[in-house]
């Protein structure tokens, strides 16, 4: 069977010392595409690096996320304007990873929808889908969304609750589910069995956000198949029918061939 891990940070450094057989391992498991998307402009080299060194497995991403908004957001934003739309711009299959954070600092709270609203025009002019982080923020991204159209994406690792969900379904996205689904009392059991599969997708944010029963350590892309196991559970049908359904939803939202 094959599955996207639609969402992994597999350039950091915690894959330093076994990114290889990391990617090994997630083939292994049936993992097909793994896509990776962009922090900031100190993690431009290291993503672009670990995509060409496997360009048919990690497909590259490009956008500044929130929590790197600070002082020099100007100067960042400049940065990822020029890989989008400068002479050596790549084949990125979205813009992200933007969004809102407020869940770690909300000093630069103006500056991120700033610079969420740009990215959001970029994505609109380039005609890529959005992997949006929201975090504690859902309403205010949401706010910000209301002022766009044509817009397409996921919200990844979506942690809102049942109403939340129906609100980012309707809006056009897919909710991205990750390790957390796994976790007990995390409430997105009754996410996952009130929304139909075909607005969801299956990622790992790999390292974070490890699915059980690898909680609390370094979670990597071949761990995909135990977030799509739980959620066969929680949709009560095959583990074929997640992996077929989701991997068609991913191919179709970010146009991979299917």
């Amino acid at each position: 069977m094959n599955l996207i891990d639609t969402h992994a940070h597999l350039y950091l450094e915690e894959f330093n010392n076994d990114r290889e057989q990391v990617i090994r391992n997630a083939i292994h498991s049936g993992v097909k595409h793994i896509l990776c998307p962009n922090i900031d402009s100190q993690s431009i080299d290291s993503m672009e690096k670990l995509c060409s060194s496997f360009p048919k497995i990690c497909l590259p991403m490009m956008g500044l996320h929130p929590t790197s908004v600070k002082d020099n957001y100007k100067v960042e934003l400049e940065i990822i304007q020029n890989k989008l739309f400068g002479e050596d711009q790549k084949n990125y299959i979205a813009v992200g990873e933007i969004g809102i954070d407020l869940y770690w600092d909300q000093t630069f709270y103006t500056q991120q929808v700033e610079v969420f609203s740009q990215q959001l025009i970029w994505a609109i002019e380039k005609k890529l889908p959005v992997a949006i982080h929201t975090r504690n923020s859902f309403d205010q991204t949401m706010e910000v969304l209301n002022d766009f159209k044509g817009i397409t994406g996921v919200f990844h690792c979506f942690s809102g609750d049942v109403a939340q969900a129906e609100k980012a379904v309707e809006k056009g996205f897919l909710l991205g589910i990750g390790g957390v689904v796994t976790f007990k009392n995390s409430g997105l059991d009754k996410v996952v069995q009130a929304i139909d599969l075909s607005k969801l997708i299956i990622e790992t944010d790999a390292p974070f956000l490890a699915p059980m029963p690898y909680r609390g350590k370094r979670n990597e892309s071949a761990y995909v198949t135990l977030i799509a196991q739980k959620v066969a559970v929680l949709k009560n049908c095959s583990f074929e029918e997640v992996c077929i359904k989701t991997t068609h939803n991913a191919s179709k939202l970010f146009n991979l061939a299917d």
